[in-house]
């Protein structure tokens, strides 16, 4: 059974940072483009951050850019999110995803 486990969510206050972690396990994505996505309160799921399969090459929404950074060792079958000077419209659950599977979210509670 493939799954992606997110973890390292929490609640914070504004200008702290967090790492989320994705674990898989059941298979190896080392040859996949991973992704980070978020869903805020009352809002539409939105992209966050994707890396390529050696890690060399990734983007990010503009929303995130300069605070936010992925990465991954695909030695782990794991993928990260580094985020730093959170604010509070970074408030959401944030979903690993990859190769058409996608996990169960870990919350982001951002306070002023």
């Amino acid at each position: 059974q493939v799954q992606l486990v997110e973890s390292g969510g929490g609640l914070v206050q504004a200008g702290t940072s967090l790492r989320l972690s994705c674990a898989a396990s059941g298979r190896t994505f080392g040859s996949d483009t991973m992704n980070w996505f978020r869903r805020a309160p009352g809002k539409e799921r939105e992209f966050v951050a994707a890396i390529s399969w050696s890690g060399g090459i990734s983007n990010y929404a503009d929303s995130v850019k300069g605070r936010f950074t992925i990465s991954r060792d695909n030695t782990k079958n794991t993928v990260y999110l580094q985020m730093n000077s959170l604010k509070p419209d970074d408030t959401a659950v944030y979903y690993c995803a990859g190769a058409g599977y996608w996990g169960q979210g870990t919350q982001v509670t951002v306070s002023s």
